[in-house]
């Protein structure tokens, strides 16, 4: 009878601890906070003259955006898978043209219980260390802008894994003003769940203030 008490024990102390780090570093200055001037940085580009995407009208309204809680269960190591030959693609526009961008590599993973797929893109002369994901998921539409979201993704030349941090999702400018132009995600970026992080739509008419 001793032996499965202390397992339990020990079981439950193991529990505990993974909760308190856990919470400890959503709160600490490792994640959250930096998440937190990020947000306040971009509320702030969005108010100025020179940064925002907003009409004038739109801009002077301007509060903040709104984003979902943050959560470390959408913070997903990935491996990467090299993609070779690196081809360049013609992504659409929303305007009808194209960019170029190169197919850099793929992500397998699973969100919310469930495998999903991405891949991983670099825009043609991109001097930035950073890999670009366009991606759609359930909440487009919804909670978020109907015509998907982005990711940066930090990353370096010959990198085997990366961090697909979908607390950094965001709407492209062409969800405040149709007049930008942004790149659509394609068809193998539709994640078959809903991405419950990120930014989330804003609506000018009626504008949430966290």
């Amino acid at each position: 009878m001793q032996r499965p008490i202390k397992f339990i024990i020990s079981a439950g102390i193991a529990l505990v601890l993974f909760y308190f780090v856990r919470e400890s570093f959503l709160s600490d200055d490792n994640y959250l906070i930096p998440l937190k001037k990020e947000r306040e940085e971009k509320d702030l580009s969005f108010r100025s003259r020179t940064n925002s995407p907003f009409e004038e009208a739109d801009r002077r309204m301007f509060t903040n955006l709104v984003y979902y809680e943050p959560n470390l269960n959408y913070r997903v190591k990935v491996k990467l898978e090299d993609i070779e030959p690196k081809d360049t693609v013609h992504m659409p526009m929303t305007n009808g043209s194209t960019e170029a961008y190169l197919r850099y590599s793929l992500a397998n993973f699973e969100l919310n219980g469930e495998p999903q797929r991405l891949t991983l893109y670099k825009k043609v002369k991109e001097e930035e260390e950073k890999l670009f994901v366009p991606f759609t998921d359930k909440t487009n539409g919804f909670d978020t802008y109907g015509g998907g979201r982005y990711l940066d993704v930090p990353f370096k030349e010959g990198a085997k894994t990366a961090t697909l941090d979908f607390n950094r999702a965001y709407s492209p400018f062409c969800a405040y003003n149709p007049d930008y132009v942004c790149p659509v995600p394609p068809k193998e970026n539709r994640l078959t769940v809903a991405v419950e992080a990120g930014e989330k739509n804003y609506d000018k008419v009626h504008p949430v203030v966290e």
